[in-house]
């Protein structure tokens, strides 16, 4: 066996770890859900439902999105992650930087290709406009969130929002490529899942205030502090909730799922700067509120 053989595994694993399976279905399901709604299934005035266009959707969102979101992540924070206790497992891979090349040529590899098949399916839909402005504002955010001369990771606040247009563009574009009658119903939803991602991403910035600091990286919680982002976070989950009152059936039940979140954030209403790290246990329970939450969403619809 020769070297590069040898080494072809450890580098599939390593573009595997670093598109962080366990999130997968945070990007995929957003997507699938919303084009099922908005292809006529559950939202009047829906548009119609293409099964290629479903598949594709959900197998980019499900991996490529992911490599694409995380792994150039990895590629440009690799001096910062090596200080970072939390990097080298399920929560982020720590990418040896003879893979770093190959991992930007990966996710053009495996984007590209669904890319320009989105946007044919788009203009074949006859929403191709609003679905390639979306599917845009999408790509453009991943790459904006890590890739240097943009860095929007580390600048306070845009760095959540950046963060949150991850996870609700997938859900949007899926409407946008269905092409549903646009409600205000539908528009909660959407201000909703927004909240929550804000919140959510607000949240995981709390456990790196030290290490960010030390790197001379910005973020939400290094600007106004841990317990202040902490309270931003509970707050936006409940706004969350809130939102979903005002949405069409049955999105008022799905307001449950903001509990679990909120609760999740109670126990470091009071953190300190210096004792962030301890939220990394919040964090872990989030990972898996995702999927406890998933299932709620699920039921509601069906």
């Amino acid at each position: 066996m020769n070297a590069s053989t040898a080494s072809r595994p450890s580098t599939l694993r390593a573009l595997f770890v670093s598109s962080r399976p366990i999130s997968w279905v945070n990007t995929a399901y957003p997507f699938g859900a919303a084009y099922l709604l908005g292809s006529g299934v559950g939202v009047e005035g829906g548009g119609g439902f293409s099964l290629v266009a479903f598949l594709v959707g959900v197998v980019y969102f499900l991996v490529p999105y992911n490599l694409a979101m995380y792994g150039i992540n990895d590629v440009f924070d690799y001096e910062s992650d090596l200080r970072n206790p939390r990097k080298g497992g399920v929560e982020g891979a720590l990418l040896d930087k003879s893979v770093h090349r190959t991992t930007l040529w990966a996710v053009v590899v495996t984007n590209v290709p669904f890319l320009v098949a989105l946007v044919v399916l788009g203009a074949l839909s006859g929403n191709g406009p609003w679905s390639w402005l979306v599917l845009a504002i999408s790509v453009f955010a991943v790459i904006a969130y890590s890739a240097p001369g943009l860095r929007f990771k580390e600048k306070p606040f845009l760095d959540s929002l950046t963060s949150s247009t991850h996870f609700v563009s997938p859900a949007i574009y899926g409407l946008a490529l269905a092409g549903p009658h646009w409600t205000g119903e539908l528009v909660a939803v959407c201000i909703a899942f927004f909240l929550w991602g804000v919140a959510s991403h607000a949240f995981g910035a709390v456990q790196d205030v030290l290490a960010d600091r030390a790197g001379g990286i910005g973020s939400v919680a290094t600007v106004i502090g841990a317990r202040a982002t902490v309270r931003l976070a509970f707050v936006a989950y409940l706004v969350a909730g809130v939102a979903l009152l005002f949405s069409a059936f049955p999105g008022p039940i799905a307001a449950v799922v903001v509990i679990p979140y909120a609760l999740n954030v109670l126990p470091w209403w009071n953190i300190t700067d210096q004792g962030a790290e301890a939220a990394n246990a919040g964090w872990k329970r989030f990972l898996w509120i995702n999927y406890l939450a998933g299932f709620i969403v699920t039921m509601a619809l069906i």
